[in-house]
């Protein structure tokens, strides 16, 4: 029986590209729902084999258009400064789904969002589960760690131009991640068994180590000394206790999430498999605009 299509949204971006490209090459119809149909990241998933939707979460008419006939959505909203913003958009995701009747709605929260750890951009996130949870969607929910990736954006709490990963983690308390490409990973296998995936939460990590062993590791791979300053809480704008816990901020099972998924990228492979590369360029970057 031909399957009806997985509408994704955010997929010019981490999260939702990297969800397109695992429900492609599981062979779901894919929509991605774009503001720039043009655009090169587009064009890209376009070329996978992706359908392309005009639309924009602020304009609920069209992702009424775009979830018309769907079978699921893959439903991410972009951390936002404006949580009310944030919270508004979730909710017209959610109740375009409702209103399509889809089958299987997977929301992209965050890890310990329903912990009440009082940061703003994970406490919209626990709004809009919330409120899809009113609206009795069957929903599966996924909740992410701190990204892998984010090693590499100075941005985000990255490596910075000096070689220096600046947090508000005390660096022997252990740290959880999860490579982005898991997070899509996770979210093709809740659409390819719902029966298992429906009504679940799950928190998302494949590794956990300490910020002084992760530089370490990153120093051996990327051929540099890396090193680690945990900084205060107003030099980040964040509430320091929520990170310097005794037992970590999160509580992911990683034992449990590999079985589901033998794949899952532990931060030693995912560093040799691109990472690093990354790091590195970015470095490479700094010290250019440094000279």
């Amino acid at each position: 029986m031909k399957r009806q299509p997985i509408l994704v949204t955010g997929a010019t971006g981490k999260q939702g590209g990297a969800t397109a490209r695992r429900l492609l090459a599981a062979g779901w119809p894919v929509r991605v729902l774009v503001r720039d149909p043009a655009a090169e990241a587009v064009r890209s998933l376009v070329s996978a084999g992706a359908e392309p939707l005009p639309g924009d979460l602020d304009d609920p008419g069209s992702l009424k258009k775009a979830m018309a006939g769907a079978h699921g959505v893959f439903a991410v909203t972009p951390d936002d400064l404006d949580a009310e913003r944030e919270i508004r958009r979730g909710r017209h995701l959610a109740d375009a789904a409702a209103a399509a009747d889809v089958a299987h709605l997977v929301f992209a929260s965050v890890g310990a969002a329903e912990r009440g750890t009082g940061i703003p951009f994970w406490e919209s996130k626990w709004a809009i589960e919330q409120y899809i949870a009113g609206l009795g969607l069957p929903v599966t929910v996924l909740r992410p760690v701190r990204f892998m990736e984010n090693h590499a954006v100075p941005m985000l709490g990255g490596i910075t131009a000096d070689g220096v990963l600046r947090h508000l983690f005390d660096p022997e308390v252990p740290v959880q991640l999860i490579a982005v490409t898991d997070i899509g990973a996770f979210a093709a296998l809740a659409f390819g068994d719902p029966e298992a995936y429906v009504g679940q939460a799950l928190e998302l990590a494949g590794d956990e180590l300490t910020s002084a062993a992760a530089v370490r590791l990153i120093s051996r791979y990327v051929g540099r000394e890396i090193t680690y300053q945990q900084v205060t809480g107003e030099e980040m704008s964040l509430n320091t206790e929520v990170f310097t816990g005794q037992h970590g901020l999160w509580r992911a099972d990683i034992p449990d999430l590999r079985h589901r998924h033998p794949d899952l990228l532990d931060f030693p492979t995912w560093l040799d498999r691109g990472g690093a590369d990354a790091i590195a360029a970015t470095l490479l970057r700094a010290d250019a605009v440094r000279q």
